[in-house]
């Protein structure tokens, strides 16, 4: 998987390097090269700096996913990111294993919001389940779905990887994109995040 980062400073931060040896650091969005390749374009958000502009000229209709690096990243700013089209957002100075999973996230679909804004998430899920209980009882999601599906869809609802769904269901990582590609379409979702929050009873 190809990865393009892009920030003023061509020589990128270690981490970077850590966890994706061979990255391509650009000044811009227009001298990526190499976009008929799978991959992750990351976006650095410099203290001071507006969002819209370190996403300008980014083709979010590429395939794709975005993340934003930001090096002050908050709450109002992951959804700021996500409104504007991207899977993502975290610390520009992550640690190379995070920066990896981040990327695993993004590049299989789904979306990377920080630990504290999904607990605030499910937290106003279970708020929501609390004070319209009967809709979220009649939602009956798992009739649209086999058995084989239902069982990816909790496990993704629990927040498993697909590769940790792979191993404890005994089946190829492909077989589990293969599901989640039925599950979207039956269920008519765009992402992971959609997918947990309709199983946790919070309608989308």
């Amino acid at each position: 998987m190809q990865h393009w980062i892009i920030d003023s400073d061509p020589n990128g931060l270690p981490g970077w390097h850590e966890a994706f040896p061979g990255a391509e650091i650009v000044g811009a969005a227009s001298e990526m090269r190499g976009l008929n390749k799978p991959g992750v374009i990351w976006c650095r958000l410099r203290a001071g700096q507006i969002l819209a502009e370190v996403l300008f000229g980014v083709d979010f209709s590429s395939g794709h996913p975005v993340v934003v690096l930001s090096d002050e990243p908050d709450e109002e700013l992951v959804m700021s990111a996500l409104s504007a089209g991207a899977a993502g957002c975290c610390n520009s100075r992550a640690a190379p294993e995070v920066l990896r999973q981040v990327a695993l996230a993004v590049g299989n679909g789904g979306l990377w919001i920080g630990q504290s804004l999904l607990q605030r998430m499910v937290g106003a899920t279970a708020k929501t389940l609390g004070q319209r209980p009967s809709q979220a009882r009649n939602e009956r999601w798992s009739d649209k779905l086999s058995d084989r599906e239902r069982q990816v869809a909790r496990l993704v609802a629990g927040g498993a990887s697909n590769r940790e769904i792979a191993a404890q269901l005994n089946i190829s990582e492909r077989t589990v994109k293969a599901h989640m590609t039925a599950i979207f379409e039956k269920l008519e979702l765009r992402d992971r995040l959609q997918l947990s929050l309709r199983i946790n009873g919070l309608q989308v």
